[in-house]
């Protein structure tokens, strides 16, 4: 990956976690990655706990970003969200898991929650 796209992933996924914070959210992990894969936002609010990827682009000439989270993406997620559980100690205990995905795009950013 070049450096140039690493730059822009890595803003995307500073402003989807502003839009986080901005919304209540505490940032609880970051990037965590295992040998399956990596998550890219981890938040948390009043017993909620949300599991969000982030997908960002400079344009729309390769389609939406969240269009790039396809069904075999949404499955290692999954499990990268049982192993980031199981990973936790002390444990973290949610009514609720969330996920999401935050399309990023210059000026905007679409936070879908649920999305799957």
């Amino acid at each position: 990956m070049t450096a140039a796209r690493l730059r822009l992933g890595a803003a995307g996924e500073e402003r989807a976690a502003a839009w986080y914070r901005q919304h209540g959210y505490a940032v609880v992990a970051r990037n965590w990655r295992c040998r399956e894969g990596e998550i890219d936002l981890v938040c948390a609010r009043a017993g909620t706990l949300v599991i969000c990827e982030v997908k960002t682009r400079s344009s729309l000439a390769y389609g939406h970003p969240a269009e790039a989270v396809t069904p075999t993406k949404q499955r290692r997620l999954r499990t990268l969200a049982r192993l980031w559980l199981a990973a936790q100690d002390p444990p973290v205990r949610a009514r609720t898991i969330r996920f999401d995905v935050a399309a990023v795009l210059p000026g905007e950013v679409d936070v879908i929650e649920s999305a799957f």
